[in-house]
């Protein structure tokens, strides 16, 4: 994932001085940095150091600390300034309950709403997943089912519902860490499943399926941070 080295990613896109950077390429070079662990739970962020690390004024700086406050990524206090925050238990087990919820809506809003377009996506995506699962070629999974719960999401006709699933995976992804190798394989015959009952317009089923499917990966998730570890928080 970009951000990880000392050197932070490019966000400028060609390297050169001069191009104005938004505040959403800044917005999400923080976040990837949040997710993958460069910067910790508790790590002050300063303007002035997130300004050096991407190669941009501090204006979009700024901008992109509101926004990360907004999805709950950084916290904000009065004479200290802007740090990364520290999910509680109850926050992160919350994540999951929450997914347990929106992702059922959403297959079956797709179930109504997606086109052919989707559907021709999501029957790709399933089959090179059960072709790299079967192949034990696991590291290419994490991206394709990523892909495959966007275009899921897509698929429902919903800006809204779109956007807070893709935050939601956001969250999850830098709570929670992801054990799943013996999964794989019937991940991806769920996911299946999940693309024919959207393919045949069953709202009801793809709600169902996917519930199960949610339910099931609960299993394979653990929370990230060891301090954390035997407090109650339910896995994933």
């Amino acid at each position: 994932m970009e951000g990880t080295g000392d050197v932070g990613p490019d966000v400028n896109g060609t390297g050169g001085a001069g191009r104005r950077i938004s505040a959403q390429a800044v917005c999400t070079a923080i976040r990837d940095d949040i997710i993958s662990g460069h910067f910790a739970p508790g790590s002050r962020l300063t303007e002035e150091q997130l300004a050096k690390r991407y190669g941009v004024s501090r204006v979009p700086v700024r901008e992109a600390l509101r926004t990360l406050e907004s999805e709950g990524f950084v916290r904000t206090r009065r004479h200290a300034g802007a740090s990364v925050a520290e999910p509680t238990d109850q926050e992160a087990a919350d994540l999951l309950e929450i997914r347990g919820l929106l992702e059922p809506l959403g297959a079956a809003r797709a179930a109504q709403r997606r086109t052919e377009a989707h559907v021709k996506v999501l029957r790709g995506l399933v089959r090179l997943g059960q072709e790299r699962s079967a192949q034990g070629q696991l590291s290419d999974l994490p991206a394709l089912d990523g892909w495959f719960h966007e275009t899921l999401a897509q698929a429902s006709g919903s800006p809204t519902l779109v956007a807070l699933l893709t935050q939601l995976r956001h969250k999850i992804a830098w709570v929670y860490a992801v054990d799943s190798p013996g999964r794989a394989v019937e991940s991806w015959e769920e996911h299946g499943s999940v693309v024919d009952a959207v393919a045949r317009g069953d709202a009801e089923r793809a709600r169902t399926v996917m519930a199960d499917h949610v339910e099931r990966a609960t299993s394979v998730h653990r929370l990230r941070r060891p301090e954390r570890a035997g407090r109650g928080a339910p896995p994933r």
